[in-house]
This record gives structure tokens, sequence and C-alpha cells, in this order.
């Protein structure tokens, strides 16, 4: 991954260093695990927990020679191990260490994205109620359809975030399972007891009749979730990009001092944060195809998943670590333009008060077709003209001698269309 898109945080846990350390520690619990059942020495165990050290370099160097890195991985921390550096890896196959490693990896790389969607989640709530009664146009196929508040729009991506955050404690806990079982799963070389203490070790679920490898479903459910939060960033960024063209200019990305929008044109303020949240989303989101390719494996295991998995781990958890940051950093500073939300509502006449008045013709025994079409009529004409909407209509004959003065007054008060928000809001404090 390059490191534009790269946060400290997750960079560690995606390090070489990391991943052989988690491989030497899988290892040795292996050799604990063994040493209660009274198999190998505690004394080995204990030498080999003192002296073996890793030396990536020279595993790479072996690499080289071996062509398999799990084998050059053993011979180099055996080297250093000592007298009992023999027993290292004993009863195991390389995937009873790989994958049991890289459910602790995707573990903690699940829980820094827990972490950054909580992040969202309390932005997005601290804004759905400062903004609760900032009053806008709700758009439907990009048209005017009725009002609602730009803080119950926040609300919704809140609510939103909220299932993204349990989606993500679901998938960390659906990849926490760990496996040492052996080449076909069938424990032919390995004590299932050894397996139960180093799964209860590390606090993962032992993957119960697993083949070669734990199940690449889990890790395909684990990569569908962090691509839907991918999505969920994706579909706000685009919301906040549409607000901000020129023709509405409702709301705008922070624009920092000295920031410059375009190399030509001095006067740009482009949203580019958001463009990026947009584009790194389509990234992580085809990432989701790759890991539902990696179930169906031949027979007990081939290793077609393997070389994939090395890049989309990595790039799908390093990139939305990212997404979410700067999605973030978005939200908090988001500038709101008030007044323009307001002109924005009064560029269709009014003529969002449409629904409420057919519902309330029809409620008066007026047929719904005739009453739509009346209305249509108005409203287009309220669109392309120079009346408003309420204006026509109560001019209009044949429309109001079904209204009072009162109904009519109700019909075009917009406090009336947005009457639950408050109640809404109430589950939010």
């Amino acid at each position: 991954m390059i490191p534009r898109y790269t946060r400290v945080e997750m960079s560690k846990v995606w390090s070489d260093e990391n991943k052989f350390k988690k491989w030497l520690d899988v290892e040795i619990a292996a050799l604990e695990g063994w040493s209660k059942i009274g198999v190998i020495p505690d004394i080995a165990v204990k030498s080999i927990r003192d002296n073996a050290k890793l030396d990536i370099k020279k595993i790479n160097e072996i690499e080289k020679t071996t062509g398999h890195d799990v084998i050059a991985f053993v011979e180099q921390v055996s080297d250093t191990a000592g007298e009992y550096g023999h027993y290292i890896h004993y009863g195991l196959t390389s995937s009873d260490i790989v994958d049991t490693a890289l459910a602790l990896q995707l573990r903690e790389a699940g829980n820094i994205l827990l972490k950054d969607i909580f992040t969202v989640m309390e932005i997005l709530k601290d804004k759905a109620l400062a903004f609760k009664d900032i009053i806008m146009m709700g758009r439907t196929h990009g048209i005017h359809a009725e009002p609602l508040t730009l803080g119950f729009k926040f609300a919704g991506w809140y609510y939103e975030f909220l299932r993204n955050h349990k989606r993500m404690e679901s998938a960390i806990e659906e990849i926490s399972a760990g496996k040492l079982s052996g080449a076909v799963g069938t424990f032919s070389n390995i004590d299932p007891r050894v397996e139960e203490y180093v799964c209860n070790k590390f606090s993962l679920e032992k993957e119960n009749f697993s083949t070669q490898i734990i199940s690449r479903d889990r890790h395909s459910f684990f990569l569908s979730v962090i691509s839907i939060v991918a999505a969920s960033c994706e579909k706000i960024a685009l919301q906040i990009r549409l607000m901000q063209q020129t023709e509405l200019s409702e709301l705008a990305e922070p624009f920092g001092k000295g920031q410059k929008g375009s190399s030509a044109m001095p006067h740009k303020r482009n949203p580019i944060l958001s463009e990026r949240v947009c584009g790194l989303a389509r990234v992580v989101k085809k990432n989701v195809n790759v890991s539902l390719e990696n179930v169906a494996l031949w027979h007990e295991r081939d290793i077609s998943h393997s070389s994939a998995e090395r890049i989309v781990f990595p790039e799908s958890t390093i990139l939305l670590d990212y997404i979410l940051n700067l999605l973030s950093k978005i939200l908090k500073d988001i500038d709101v333009f008030e007044e323009n939300l307001k002109e924005d509502m009064k560029i269709n006449k009014k003529v969002f008060f449409s629904q409420i008045l057919l519902n309330t013709l029809v409620e008066k025994g007026v047929p719904r077709k005739t009453a739509y079409e009346k209305i249509q009529k108005k409203a287009f004409e309220a669109i392309s003209g120079e009346k408003d909407f309420p204006t026509l209509i109560k001019d209009s004959l044949g429309i109001k001698k079904y209204l009072t003065k009162e109904e009519l007054d109700n019909i075009f008060d917009i406090k009336h269309l947005l009457r639950n928000i408050d109640k809404m809001f109430e589950k939010l404090q």
C-alpha cells in the first residue's frame, strides 16, 4: 500500500515484523500445548521462548532458496533457538501457523476500524443534533420532493454507522478463529488438546472440521463488512459533493488556510477530500469479489487464495482506516450555508405541499385521479410561472371550494410537514 493512504497504527498491523512475531507467538503457544500434555519437555519450551529470535532479512534470504516463506521462517527461528530448536513446528502444517496468526492480525485491524467507525458515529450524532432544526429541501431522483432538516439527514447517516459498528463487531467475532489440526484437518499428527490450548490462549474460536485451512467464508464475511462500511462512507461523501455544487452551495467540506483548489483557476474550492473518499471506496469494494472467489478451493486446499489475500486484507483494512479518518475530518469541520439552504427551498415555488393537498382532497371525497390531475396542473404552472403554488391553489375555484381557509392555512404550513421531527429525535438524545 502506498504511504499516502497508510496510517501508522494500521501499517504496524501489516508489517513483516508483526506478521512474523505472530507466527512465532503461535509456534511457541503450540509448543506450550505439547508441553502441557507431556510430549515436549518444559525445559525445551522455556529455552525456545528465551532464545528464539526473528531475523526478517535472513528469512527473506532463505526463502529465495526454499521458495516457501514458512519453511524459511522455521529454519531461521530454529537456528536461533538453541539445542531444542528442532521442536519448532512439531506436528504442524504451514496453515496452522499462518491462518491462526492471520486471525490475530485481522482482529487487530478490525478493532482499529471499530474505533474509527465509532468516531464517525459520534460526529454524526453531534451534527444531527446541532442541525436538527435547519430546514432544507429533500430530493428524490435529484428533484425537489418534500422538506426535511439537515439534522434529519445526518441522523440517518448516524444510524447507518451504528449498524456498521454492530456489523464490524460481528465480523471481528467471525474472523477470530484458529486451527492447528494438520494437513487436512484430521489431527493426524497433532493432538486436539494442542489446538484447544492455543485457541484459548489467544481467545480464538476453534475452527470445527477445518480442512488444511480455516474456511474462507469467514474472511469473505469480514471483507464484505469492510466494503459495506466503505460504501456508507462513499454515500456520505457523494452527498457532500452534490450539495457543494455551485448551483446548490448548501454544504462544503473544510478548506484549509493556504489550500488551493485548482492549478489554473484560483476561484475553485473543489470537494477533493470527498472525491478521494469515493475513489478509494471503489478499491475497497472490488476486493469483495476476490474474497468470494477465495471461498471455493480445490479439495482440502489449494493456494490460489493465498497470493490474493496478501493484497486484499492489508489493502482493504488500510484504505478503510484512511477513509474513515478522512471522513471524520470532513464531517467535523463541515461548512453549512443556511442562507443557501433557504434559497434552494424557494426554487420550486412551494410545490412540495402537493401531497398533503392531495391527501386532504381525497379525505373530502374527491376522486384521487381528479385531485391528482388538478394539483399537478397547478404545480407545473407554479414552477414555470410567476405565482407560487399556494397562491395558485387559493385562486383555483376548482380546488378551494373543497377547503376552508383554516384548512388551506394548515396545508401550507411547513411546520405541519415537519411535525414529527422532534419526536423522531427523542431516541437520539
